[in-house]
């Protein structure tokens, strides 16, 4: 999401069963998007691993099949608008075709058959073990510049962490 040439590159790692990873997209995305992806400052790279089990690369897979349809970002808006406020969701194939549809992506029977392609689970698994090894524990976690940042921090710490890293990217 934003600029291809934005000097900074805020990268997020994400499981669409995290109940902290809704938080940041419901409340935070808004506000970084509105301050520092459209001004051209930030631009935002989202990698879906699974940390909480098998419907976790379900729903990474399905994100990426929406990808594949210019939807990413519309469908994980709409998983994390329905997330609950405390504990995991329970994401099975069903709901995940419905909110592609409700996401707008275009064309549901290929999105159905991506989602059965093991291909892309495999993929998010991969993002999953490529996390571990760089130590990444938790999610949301980012890495903006040189330094990185866990969790659903309130706003003033993410606009800190940002000034920062434009700064040093200068």
């Amino acid at each position: 999401m934003g600029d291809i040439n934005a000097p900074v590159v805020l990268v997020q790692w994400t499981d669409l069963r995290c109940p902290f990873c809704a938080v940041f997209n419901r409340e935070l995305l808004p506000v970084i998007d509105k301050e520092y992806i459209q001004t051209g400052k930030v631009r935002l790279e989202v990698t879906d691993i699974a940390f909480f089990g098998a419907q976790s690369e379900k729903a990474g897979a399905a994100a990426l099949a929406a990808a594949q349809q210019g939807k990413y970002f519309e469908f994980i808006k709409v998983v994390y608008a329905a997330a609950p406020e405390k504990g995991h969701p329970d994401l099975p194939r069903e709901k995940l075709i419905d909110f592609a549809r409700k996401a707008g992506v275009p064309d549901i029977a290929r999105f159905e058959r991506a989602l059965d392609d093991d291909a892309l689970v495999t993929s998010v698994q991969a993002a999953t073990a490529t996390a571990q090894q760089l130590t990444v524990s938790s999610v949301p976690f980012f890495v903006a510049g040189r330094s990185a940042l866990a969790g659903a921090q309130p706003i003033e710490t993410f606009r800190k962490y940002l000034d920062d890293a434009v700064k040093q990217a200068g």
